[in-house]
């Protein structure tokens, strides 16, 4: 029988804004990485993210990596889909430790945090 000790652990590909927020009021520690480009980045943001535009990922995969060894990514754009198909690609590369959050900055404007500009 293989031990408890050495099985992978599995984290659902998407979180909700308000699960991140929750994650955060409790204290957790996360990373926030904006996968969005700099013109939108520079429209609105999340206080504390890390722009990593979509295009760069793979160049900064070895970061990310080392990042996730130590704290979940979650991985946000404008309405979720970037960062989904960044998880998946991060994921097939052997960075477990990140999820995408559901409806992107979008969404966290809408029920988090409406300071957060729209667009």
């Amino acid at each position: 029988m293989a031990s408890p000790y050495n099985r992978k652990v599995e984290f659902a590909f998407e979180v909700t804004p308000r699960e991140v927020e929750d994650r955060r009021a409790a204290g957790e520690k996360l990373c926030l990485i904006d996968v969005r480009e700099d013109s939108e980045w520079q429209i609105c943001r999340i206080e504390g993210a890390n722009l990593v535009p979509m295009n760069t990922v793979p160049a900064r995969v070895q970061e990310l990596e080392a990042q996730a060894d130590s704290t979940p990514l979650i991985v946000y754009c404008h309405h979720g889909v970037r960062s989904l198909n960044v998880v998946h690609w991060l994921r097939r590369n052997g960075v477990e430790n990140c999820q995408s959050m559901m409806g992107g900055i979008d969404r966290w404007s809408a029920e988090i945090d409406p300071a957060v500009p729209r667009y």
